[in-house]
């Protein structure tokens, strides 16, 4: 059953969230601080098994100059320069199998597909730590450092997914000029993000966007993520104000106001999760061109492969 408004009313509602004074500043700063850092990028091919893909096992500097790690797809025998996705992954889970994950490079895109750091054992593995502050937090990365925006959690991987642009554009299979990112739930939400953060990107594919709307995703579900902040919150009722104050630094909807890139989101309506209120509020705010696709008769998992497929035409038209 429909979880949240009605479809008309969707495309009526807007996002009361609103962005602090120093939300650029803070993340300028925080990008420059992690690219002063250093480091390198580093590939060493791997046997997959494929016959008509080269993976390679990816190393870049991400936060603090801290390894992050990827998988890199791309057609068997590609010297490039193709057009390229940036894919993030979905909360609990990680960059997976090398086998795993194997449409976009079918398709013709060289295809990194980065790790998460500090998650990766809840549907898919991943193998990059988490260095950042710790204290009192609910199970799950949600509530890591969400007392101050600086040691919050979500700074520090969303300051990896802007490198990993960053590390793509040295390499030599990939053209610059035709990047785009990509991603569901959590995915999605990063997406946004480095949308925001980034003017040199081709396309944003957003599906069912995670971390967004905050002000209208802790009032309308109590569903895991969302629910580990009001979780924390039952216990730590004095840190209201702050927890709140925190978010609004990692919000979609303040990213979706600074984008540019063409983008495709989708929403669910029977989505718990990521109730369709909130990712319309990051929709409505996206500053670039923009199209929504609605399921409405799907929870979290959206379109599922209809997503993929729709998301794989818009990208070749993009990058064409």
């Amino acid at each position: 059953m429909i979880v949240d408004l009605p479809e008309a009313a969707l495309r009526e509602y807007r996002s009361e969230q609103t962005a602090p004074d120093d939300f650029d500043a803070f993340w300028q700063e925080t990008l420059a601080e992690s690219r002063a850092a250093g480091g390198k990028v580093v590939l060493e091919r791997v046997d997959a098994g494929l016959q008509t893909l080269d993976v390679f096992d990816v190393t870049f500097p991400g936060f603090g100059g801290q390894p992050i790690r990827a998988w890199l797809r791309v057609p068997r025998g590609a010297t490039g320069p193709l057009r390229t996705v940036v894919q993030y992954v979905g909360y609990g889970g990680g960059r997976g199998n090398p086998a795993e994950n194997l449409l976009l490079a079918s398709a013709g895109f060289a295809h990194l597909q980065m790790d998460t750091r500090g998650q990766g054992s809840g549907w898919s593995r991943g193998e990059t730590s988490d260095f950042g502050a710790t204290g009192a937090q609910v199970p799950g990365v949600m509530t890591r450092g969400i007392g101050s925006p600086a040691d919050y959690y979500y700074r520090r991987l969303f300051t990896d997914a802007v490198l990993a642009v960053d590390a793509v554009r040295t390499l030599d299979v990939v053209d610059v000029d035709r990047i785009a990112v990509q991603g569901g739930s959590q995915g999605g939400g990063i997406a946004l993000a480095v949308a925001g953060l980034r003017d040199d990107l081709a396309a944003v594919v957003a599906f069912v966007p995670f971390l967004c709307d905050f002000p209208r995703a802790l009032a309308v579900t109590d569903a895991y993520p969302y629910g580990e902040v009001a979780a924390y919150l039952r216990i730590h009722r004095d840190q209201v104000d702050r927890a709140m104050a925190t978010l609004r630094y990692i919000d979609g909807v303040n990213f979706s106001r600074r984008a540019t890139a063409p983008a495709l989101f989708s929403a669910a309506l029977e989505d718990r999760i990521c109730p369709p209120s909130t990712v319309f509020g990051a929709f409505h705010e996206y500053a670039g061109p923009k199209s929504i696709t609605v399921w409405p008769f799907n929870g979290h998992e959206g379109g599922a492969i209809e997503d993929e497929l729709g998301a794989l035409a818009f990208l070749k038209e993009r990058l064409a």
